[in-house]
């Protein structure tokens, strides 16, 4: 059974009850809270509070999405492990005493922008051979300087005689303190939140920031804000942009040469389109389940950072990506046009198709573009997406 302990507190001295302070309309440790229920990996999530404020108000959105929370389980702490004093070691300590379980994640509330993909991670990286316990980290590609006794200093981590270039710098890992995981044999033999062999999940660098101070609350909030989109009236962030191709980026038209060559009819107001994702550090990409050197040009004079031809199953070469770049498909737009692409798109954060695409594909995705396919209909979702304009298709 593996279990996440959330221990939040009422005695916060930075920002008053910050745990239960709203950002983006809801409270803090809601962000956590959520994304620990979501995670298939965890079987309960326990909140633990000395507060009977912050038990009010997690009760309060659990009442509201029973269905999401259902596994949520507020329970109390010990005057002496809620202190300023403890150790947060302490609080699992105590909890560990009064329940049974095999694994424990440790979730920090002052991680917002934890995912449950990032959870998911982090347990199939535990059932890795030589691993005992789990850490988030982020990477960062800085150059960290020592200074001496004489208050001269030296490069830590790079040769300054070979300052690298930062595609050639492997960077370091850094501590984010989103979540811990170990076994409940370790963390009470240990007395530590992890020990043993310890591995690394990596998430995504925006996450290197927790809330501790009043200047953590602005820079998190406007990281959450950025990129926007809404799905059943929740927002989600976009970190990656996937489209089909034939049908999305062309007109779905079969052309052929009088040599017999095939072509296809691009829009340029697209490509226009994927630059603009770059410049915002957006992740692009094209799936197709067609075979074409003619993509494969396009996609290159683009600068597409991913294209998959040939593809089968859409949603798993999604899934595929979304790991290899440490997003969750909640921080996915796909865009297709046929029912190949409804497992896909059922999935994503934002589903978007265009305007001549199949009746059942626009009754199943959040925005039905305007324009066709191959007439800039690609271009109209993603301006949409940079200027957080998402309002549904009626």
């Amino acid at each position: 059974m593996n279990v996440a302990l959330i221990p939040v507190r009422g005695g916060s001295k930075s920002v008053p009850l910050k745990n239960i302070k709203e950002i983006l309309g809801q409270p803090l440790v809601y962000w956590t809270v959520k994304a620990a229920s979501e995670c298939r990996c965890i079987d309960k999530v326990y909140v633990s509070t000395d507060s009977e404020k912050i038990r009010d108000v997690v009760n309060n959105f659990k009442e509201k999405e029973l269905d999401l929370f259902g596994k949520v389980e507020v329970i109390g702490r010990s005057k002496e492990s809620a202190s300023d004093t403890a150790s947060t070691e302490f609080a699992m300590l105590e909890f560990a005493a009064g329940h049974d379980f095999e694994n424990i994640v440790l979730i920090q509330a002052t991680s917002p922008l934890l995912t449950s993909d990032d959870l998911e991670g982090g347990f199939q990286l535990l059932k890795s051979p030589n691993t005992d316990s789990v850490l988030s980290c982020v990477r960062q590609y800085r150059f960290l300087w020592e200074e001496n006794d004489e208050g001269e200093v030296y490069p830590w981590n790079y040769d300054l005689g070979h300052r690298p270039r930062r595609q050639e710098f492997p960077g370091y890992l850094m501590e984010n303190g989103a979540f811990y995981i170990t076994s409940r044999e370790r963390l009470l033999k240990e007395k530590k939140r992890i020990s043993g062999k310890i591995k690394a999940y990596e998430m995504n660098e925006d996450t290197a920031f927790e809330i501790d101070e009043p200047r953590d609350w602005v820079i998190v909030e406007s990281l959450m804000k950025r990129y926007k989109v809404k799905k059943n009236g929740n927002e989600t962030a976009v970190k990656m942009f996937l489209t089909d191709c034939d049908g999305c980026l062309t007109d779905g038209g079969m052309y052929y040469s009088e040599k017999g060559d095939e072509l296809k009819k691009f829009h340029t107001r697209d490509g226009m389109g994927f630059a603009l994702l770059k410049e915002r550090g957006i992740l692009t990409g094209i799936i197709t389940g067609e075979k074409s050197d003619i993509v494969k040009r396009r996609a290159r004079k683009l600068q597409i950072d991913e294209v998959h031809q040939g593809v089968k199953n859409k949603l798993e070469t999604i899934e595929r990506l979304a790991a290899k770049y440490h997003v969750s498909l909640e921080e996915i737009a796909y865009v297709g046009d046929d029912v190949n692409d409804r497992e896909a798109l059922e999935k994503v954060g934002f589903s978007c198709t265009v305007n001549n695409a199949s009746e059942e594909m626009k009754e199943k995705v959040n925005y039905v573009s305007k324009r066709n396919g191959g007439e800039g209909a690609v271009r109209e979702i993603i301006d949409r997406i940079l200027t957080q304009k998402y309002e549904e298709s009626e």
